[in-house]
């Protein structure tokens, strides 16, 4: 695998093999998590929804107080490092930057951000899935909350407990008691005939695949009960990796037998709004 990487050592960028990559062991984004990263999908060398997702990734980095990335650094970057794996038909495409070399603690020293863009292969995406509702919750009103950012154990945590129970996603509700987000991917239910999804007000990351499904197919944001959770008819969960992919379990509770109408719809409009237009 060869990938890109820009900061001290390279300059604005060079292609090289993943073994021969280094950062300083003081990177920031390795010593305290202070930095911010996009996952996007590429089919035969064509990213999806990148204008979307770089824009996401300015947004993160401000509300994590870094300065500005280089969006047409990282955009050439994205390019340079898919056409040195031109074997990867199905990329999953991964833009980290970090705040770069600093101190052994929380302090900030001025200095260059290292951005780095890998390449891996992604897995096909099962037909439908089940879920487990994760025993920690999401803080919707902390410093992180909705930013994309490599402070990610608490989710390699839940979803680690997920897995245990037979489940591919771990679900969080918030402090407030409410539906929030899966560790990568975002929620929606059907309740009373209507597709809803947590709002942005109740902790989870703006999803690029959940804006494109509200605004392709519709649906209404609207904060979920947990209590709620044994009326809902009908669930799928949406993220990059997933696209949109039904629920059918969420722990014990059977969601339904297979996936129902509006899921169904909501997946067919997105495949074929996405199939046409690549940078929506």
């Amino acid at each position: 695998m060869r990938v890109w990487i820009s900061g001290a050592g390279y300059g604005r960028g060079a292609v090289v093999d993943e073994a021969e990559a280094r950062i300083p062991v003081v990177d920031h984004g390795i010593t305290v998590g202070d930095g911010v990263f996009e996952t996007v999908r590429a089919r035969n060398g064509r990213p999806f929804a990148l204008t979307r997702h770089l824009r996401r990734l300015v947004r993160s980095a401000e509300g994590l107080g870094m300065e500005t990335p280089d969006l047409e650094l990282i955009a050439e970057g994205v390019e340079l490092a898919m056409a040195a794996n031109p074997d990867l038909t199905d990329a999953r495409v991964r833009i980290t930057v970090t705040d770069g070399a600093g101190p052994l603690g929380s302090d900030r020293a001025v200095g260059e951000q290292t951005a780095i863009v890998a390449l891996g292969p992604f897995p096909g995406i099962p037909p439908h899935t089940d879920v487990a509702l994760a025993p920690w919750p999401r803080n919707e009103f902390g410093a992180l909350a909705g930013l994309k950012t490599t402070s990610y154990a608490d989710n390699v945590r839940a979803l680690a407990f997920a897995k245990r129970k037979g489940a591919s996603e771990a679900v969080f509700r918030n402090i407030s008691g409410n539906l929030c987000e899966g560790t990568g991917s975002n929620v929606f239910v059907v309740l009373d005939g209507r597709l809803v999804t947590p709002p942005l007000s109740a902790g989870p990351l703006a999803g690029i695949t959940r804006e494109l499904v509200l605004e392709w197919y519709g649906g209404e944001e609207e904060d979920v009960p947990m209590g709620r959770l044994p009326e809902i008819t009908e669930a799928f969960l949406t993220s990059t990796g997933r696209d949109v992919q039904p629920i059918l379990h969420i722990d014990d509770l059977r969601v339904s037998a297979e996936p129902g109408p509006i899921t169904l719809e909501a997946m067919k409009v997105f495949a074929e709004r996405s199939a046409s237009d690549l940078d929506p």
